[in-house]
């Protein structure tokens, strides 16, 4: 029997890592304030992380710490204390992408799994097995590789191995870019990126300063570097297939909402797939769900192809939704039917609204009951995290999000 490969989820803050375990997560994986590459994300304080264990732990789920940036010397001056407290916490694993940064923890903290970032560019069998020698448990795939070469690698390796599913894909090679460090001065490979591969460029001939050309024939310029996100759903039974241990969603700096929605699409697809590989469907309310989220239009990347223009998006940076996160349970009252609701979002009464929660099936119903904290009837909640509370046409369990929908542009 095919073993059920982990589902392994980003989390940018404490509410992130939550939603991802409570919508279905196996794992997640996370960084602290220093030494991983999303320095703009949020991160985890040393208590913050300490609350994550704990919380992981509780659900029988793990924590994957980053410390994958490609240190200078001044980085490593912390590092012992640093790898020493994750031990003592209870991290599960870490994720390491420098050579030196391995051969540290192998040093102070012995008995830690190690995983080697998508970072290491990992690209190939024999770089597998040579990690893995080494004493690495897990080796994250490059995005660069096709299904094809995935397979050939698990059947030449005996390590874990883990792979991008989702998310955003990254114009340079294994996330190694330096277009931030030239542009802005932030070091992409030490946790500082600033997207610049998003921006819109146009050519300039050095002896004409001022004359912009166009390229794809857009005189307004081109996002020439703005990959479309990548999409492996639709694909999940050729992905479980080829054997790989763990598939891993993008997005530490994405929203509650995307940790949640994207966590719970392939945690559906996943457990159908092993119900029932024979007669194994990709279910249409699977593919609406990521639609739901903020994303741009989705591609498979290497995995089937070389990718093309058609992977590009050349007319914008913009990011597409199909649904808006209004609402946060906090508590149900199962004796008033009123649930307690952080607003994230303007709601008001007579919206039609979705009902997507942990552990139960999706619901609508119209938003015709609302109080505010002091329970006087109101019509609108517009404060940004105002507590309000809903009736409900049925029971909700805390962590439900409530959503409307987006009407499509004409």
């Amino acid at each position: 029997m095919m073993k059920k490969p982990e589902l392994l989820a980003p989390a940018g803050n404490l509410e992130k890592m939550k939603m991802a375990l409570l919508y279905g997560a196996d794992a997640v994986y996370l960084g602290g304030k220093l030494y991983g590459l999303r320095a703009l994300g949020g991160n985890f304080t040393r208590e913050e992380l300490r609350e994550a264990v704990g919380f992981a732990h509780k659900l029988k789920k793990k924590v994957y710490v980053t410390v994958n940036i490609f240190p200078h010397n001044s980085d490593l001056r912390g590092l012992p204390d640093y790898l020493r407290y994750l031990q003592e916490i209870g991290v599960d694993a870490l994720l390491v992408a420098d050579l030196g940064v391995f051969m540290m923890a192998k040093e102070y903290i012995p008995d830690m799994e190690l995983h080697i970032s998508t970072q290491a560019n990992n690209t190939n069998w024999a770089t597998v097995n040579a990690w893995h020698a080494l004493g690495a448990k897990r080796v994250v795939l490059a995005r660069e590789m096709s299904l094809k070469e995935v397979r050939e690698i698990r059947e030449k390796t005996q390590a874990d191995l883990e792979m991008f599913v989702h998310g955003a894909m990254c114009i340079s090679y294994s996330g190694r870019c330096l277009l931030s460090n030239y542009f802005t001065g932030r070091d992409s490979n030490r946790g500082s990126c600033a997207q610049s591969c998003r921006w819109k460029y146009a050519l300039v001939e050095e002896t004409r300063p001022g004359k912009y050309f166009p390229i794809e024939e857009d005189e307004r310029g081109t996002y020439i570097m703005n990959s479309k996100d990548m999409c492996l759903l639709p694909h999940i039974a050729d992905v479980i297939e080829s054997g790989v241990d763990s598939l891993k969603i993008e997005g530490r700096m994405k929203s509650v909402h995307y940790a949640a929605s994207v966590v719970r699409a392939y945690r559906l697809a996943i457990d159908a797939y092993f119900e029932d590989p024979a007669h194994f469907k990709v279910q249409q309310e699977w593919l609406d769900e990521l639609e739901k989220v903020s994303h741009r239009p989705y591609t498979t990347g290497f995995y089937y192809h070389q990718p093309t223009a058609d992977d590009q998006l050349y007319g914008t940076s913009s990011y597409q939704q199909t649904s808006e996160f209004i609402g946060l349970v906090r508590d149900y009252d199962t004796t008033t039917q009123y649930a307690t609701v952080e607003q994230r979002n303007n709601m008001k009464i007579g919206q039609e609204i979705e009902v997507f929660q942990p552990n139960a099936p999706l619901y609508r119903q119209v938003l015709s009951d609302m109080l505010d904290e002091e329970g006087n009837p109101i019509a609108v909640a517009s404060h940004a995290q105002q507590i309000v509370k809903i009736r409900m046409d049925k029971p909700v369990e805390p962590y439900t999000i409530l959503r409307r929908d987006i009407p499509a542009k004409a």
